[in-house]
């Protein structure tokens, strides 16, 4: 595999299709899982690893941002990953940026409204990735719905040369969705946490047995939620097209989940289609890399 750190340098490595995972770092199976896809899609599979100041409001949340390269790049390595696009943030950045993308509409729910700046800081970078990388596709984790939704919609809109492709969200053992975040919980704060998987797959049972209500798929999930305490921001059936709350599960949706658990502030979601049929991610059979498992 190898490492460069610009633009121009990554794009002279390139052979054949192309495609591109981004990610900021402390790498779990879910990314890992979108590296797969990408392999299976590409002569030449790159990862992006880079910590984007523009997509956190708050300034702590950026500086608690778990990070370790050396970790990240060994993982990736085994992955099947070519080429590493690990930038400083002047090779990103090297002014602070007048030209800024928005993506208007798509973020006026959920995460928009609740993390000012976010999808303006994420929509940003990668459109700098996929402009100045090039790739043919790139993977992004269905995990972040919302976040999947947009980036789709401004390769779109920008006419760019990229299909955007979403992975299945990668769960642990117990149900919990991974994410890099999972490290910050306590073992009673995990263990609460999974209030928010079990919700999810409690309101996928029901749509399954025909359950097509918006209010009711959103109140099974609060109510679990609701059992271990945590502190819920929203649970909302979205359109899977523009992701406008819908209150009837009659086209391609995802149920997604935003609450807290002591400090760690997890999202979660499930995909469903209008027969009731939902996506509930893969689960994995061992402990995760995040906390010294796999092979």
């Amino acid at each position: 595999m190898r490492v460069v750190g610009t633009f121009a340098g990554a794009r002279s490595l390139r052979a054949g299709i192309t495609g591109l995972v981004p990610t900021m770092g402390y790498l779990h199976e879910g990314h890992l899982s979108l590296v797969g896809i990408a392999r299976e899609r590409s002569d030449t599979v790159m990862a992006s690893l880079f910590v984007n100041p523009l997509q956190f409001d708050d300034p702590s949340d950026l500086d608690r941002y778990p990070r370790d390269f050396d970790r990240d790049a060994a993982l990736l390595e085994l992955a099947g990953c070519d080429v590493l696009f690990a930038p400083p943030a002047a090779e990103v950045y090297p002014a602070p940026p007048l030209a800024r993308v928005v993506v208007s509409g798509l973020t006026d729910t959920m995460e928009g409204p609740r993390r000012p700046g976010h999808f303006d800081g994420v929509v940003t970078v990668v459109a700098k990735l996929l402009g100045g990388l090039q790739p043919d596709l790139a993977v992004f984790g269905r995990k972040d719905a919302q976040q999947l939704v947009v980036v789709a919609r401004l390769a779109a809109d920008l006419s760019m040369p990229v299909e955007v492709i979403g992975g299945p969200t990668i769960r642990e053992a117990d149900g919990l969705a991974l994410s890099s975040r999972n490290v910050f919980l306590s073992g009673e704060e995990r263990r609460a946490a999974l209030g928010i998987s079990r919700g999810l797959m409690a309101a996928a049972d029901a749509a399954e047995a025909g359950e097509r209500s918006g209010a009711a798929l959103e109140g099974l999930v609060i109510e679990e939620m609701s059992r271990q305490a945590l502190d819920i921001e929203y649970a909302e059936l979205a359109d899977a097209a523009d992701t406008a709350r819908l209150l009837v599960l009659d086209r391609p949706a995802f149920l997604a989940v935003a609450a807290g658990s002591g400090r760690t502030r997890l999202i979660d979601n499930v995909w469903l289609k209008p027969d009731g049929t939902a996506d509930r991610g893969a689960r994995l059979g061992r402990p995760s890399v995040l906390y010294g498992g796999g092979d």
